[in-house]
């Protein structure tokens, strides 16, 4: 279940409403309830109904705008001077983030709201979705 301290304003997370899971975005928070934006309307859902996404190679390419590297036994990341590199192809519980000189490790599933807020933190400016053209 997702920590309501993890979740900040843009997050995307998928919700559970009235039996369908849908993509949306975090708007605000409050004590127990989070308001996400789901496409269609605005609405405060309980943390039981919120669902992390996991971060995936369509995630960071097609839903965030990161432009994939390959390389010889890992894979790279790229979005202006942010970095996520994978060790391992289509290994997503082994990844490194960078940004100049701060750099992480995480050694555990990313969920897409977590690399959000990593990102906002290290680069002081939001990651969301990128537009379709």
């Amino acid at each position: 279940m997702v920590k309501l301290r993890d979740l900040k304003e843009g997050g995307i997370v998928r919700i559970l409403h009235d039996g369908i899971e849908k993509e949306g975005y975090v708007v605000s928070t409050g004590n127990t309830e989070v308001c996400v934006n789901n496409g269609t309307q605005e609405f405060w859902y309980p943390l039981e109904e919120i669902i992390p996404v996991p971060l995936t190679e369509n995630e960071l390419v097609n839903t965030l705008g990161f432009e994939k590297e390959e390389a010889v036994q890992s894979v790279k990341y790229k979005k202006g001077p942010f970095r996520v590199l994978i060790h391992e192809p289509g290994n997503f519980s082994n990844v490194e983030v960078w940004y100049r000189e701060d750099r992480r490790h995480f050694n555990h599933q990313l969920y897409v709201h977590e690399l959000q807020s990593h990102h906002l933190d290290m680069t002081k400016m939001p990651l969301g979705k990128t537009a379709v053209h």
